[in-house]
């Protein structure tokens, strides 16, 4: 059966279209926040089948698989590419209403050409079709970034990666900027004293620094962050259940230090106490090195204990928390702006609940010496589908500076995962053209266009600097 993916696909009036195809769909992406592999950048993967390029590390398709009856096997255990592939193209029909029947048709189109519905009669025909394109040698890890426009990407990397690879393709002819991104959170991960030890002991040799103390824990991340520096790295972003803020004196600090470094297990008093001290100091560095700082609030991870000692972290079984967001965040963003060290900030959060306090969060602190300095971020994990999108843009209209906002980004580990650009922008582009021909905005395409342009592309590009 064909397709419902069309060229006005989401675009409901012709005003939207018009603001799609002149304005939105011509600009290129800059991909602020990812989870893509280094090391298959640099070497220009080729994937050998669209199971491997598609399936391998999506927990957003294995939390789907799983729903549908399919055992974990066919998910991440040792059946065959074509049978898990299979797997999943007998799932898509029952993820109806869920984005990944939207993301799964627009990627097969955008990228393969593919203008029918998977299901289990076209999944053996689908396969085989891609798997001609993925090993023509036409199709490796660059091509598919070019074929989407992607101008600059950020991968993720934790402080005691050697960014070899980053390394690489910056000497390499990939037509991608790929950046390195900052991400810390180990170094303040107290809550296992074993883990914890196992890491700070790695830091150490990365850094060459003694850590004896809270004081040289810093001096050696001030050595790494030099070094991601001078490998261009621009960006921090830290992953959290809320902004830590509780009070606490120097000397506590260090004798919490001082405990866990012993092996021994802190109260959760402690722990909290440390991750806040930690993570003002790891402000006070984004800001000294004249970075950006992205924090991801509000995730309950691990849930599930039994699949989580078999199958390791990051495998699909996270949701959303319900931790109070708004005094902590309020009172650790005051702690950085009283002494004027609030570094270009972005937050996102994950429960629906606190839309209303991110977007009128980021107003307290815009000082006027840039424009969208405080950015609340885009639709993030749970939330990034057609009604997470609108709400958040409906909420940042509302309350803030729609005009500002630096848009879209990924947050994904496959390089299929491009066309959730496309998807923001038709949203985008909907709510803009609705509100025109409702008379609500002015039908003014090049004010309307020229902010659309902005949110897909240029906020980025002048606000990241890349």
């Amino acid at each position: 059966m064909k397709t419902f993916i069309t060229d006005n696909f989401l675009l409901q009036t012709q005003t939207a279209q018009k603001l799609y195809n002149d304005f939105a769909k011509p600009q290129p992406i800059i991909d602020y926040h990812s989870h893509l592999i280094p090391q298959q950048i640099a070497e220009n993967k080729q994937f050998d089948n669209l199971a491997q390029v598609w399936l391998s590390g999506d927990h957003y398709k294995w939390r789907a698989l799983r729903a549908n009856g399919i055992n974990e096997k066919y998910i991440t255990g040792n059946a065959s590419d074509f049978e898990k592939f299979m797997a999943w193209a007998e799932t898509v029909p029952n993820t109806l209403r869920n984005p990944l029947y939207h993301w799964t048709h627009l990627e097969l189109k955008m990228y393969f050409g593919i203008d029918e519905l998977l299901n289990a009669e076209s999944a053996e025909r689908i396969y085989m079709q891609t798997e001609e394109m993925l090993q023509s040698g036409k199709m490796r890890v660059w091509d598919m970034m070019r074929m989407m426009n992607v101008e600059s990407a950020c991968t993720t990397d934790d402080p005691i990666d050697n960014l070899q690879y980053h390394k690489q393709i910056a000497q390499s002819a990939c037509p991608t900027k790929i950046l390195p991104t900052w991400r810390p959170d180990k170094a303040s991960a107290v809550a296992d004293a074993v883990s914890y030890n196992t890491y700070i002991d790695k830091l150490a040799e990365a850094a060459n620094v003694d850590i004896n103390s809270f004081n040289t824990l810093f001096d050696a991340l001030d050595n790494r962050i030099d070094y991601f520096h001078n490998c261009g790295c621009r960006l921090a972003d830290f992953g959290l259940d809320f902004l830590y803020a509780e009070d606490y004196t120097d000397a506590e600090i260090e004798n919490i230090f001082q405990k866990v470094r012993k092996g021994n297990q802190l109260s959760r008093q402690e722990v909290l106490k440390f991750q806040s001290a930690a993570l003002y100091r790891f402000a006070l560095q984004v800001h000294a090195k004249g970075w950006i700082q992205q924090f991801h609030a509000g995730p309950v991870r691990n849930n599930n204990t039994r699949l989580l000692s078999t199958l390791g972290p990051d495998t699909g079984f996270d949701s959303m928390g319900d931790f109070s967001q708004a005094q902590s965040m309020s009172k650790f963003l005051d702690r950085l702006d009283s002494s004027n060290q609030l570094a270009k900030t972005i937050l996102y959060n994950i429960n629906p609940a606190d839309n209303e306090v991110f977007a009128t969060m980021i107003g307290n602190f815009q000082d006027g010496t840039i424009a969208g300095k405080m950015q609340w971020g885009s639709a993030w994990w749970f939330l990034d589908q057609k009604d997470g999108i609108e709400k958040q843009l409906n909420c940042l209209s509302n309350h803030g500076l729609l005009s500002r906002f630096v848009g879209m980004l990924t947050d994904s580990r496959s390089f299929l995962s491009y066309p959730r650009h496309d998807y923001f922008r038709r949203i985008l582009c909907n709510l803009f053209g609705r509100d025109i021909e409702n008379g609500e905005l002015p039908n003014d395409l090049n004010l309307v266009g020229g902010i659309v342009e902005n949110i897909c592309y240029k906020n980025a590009k002048q606000y990241f600097n890349f």
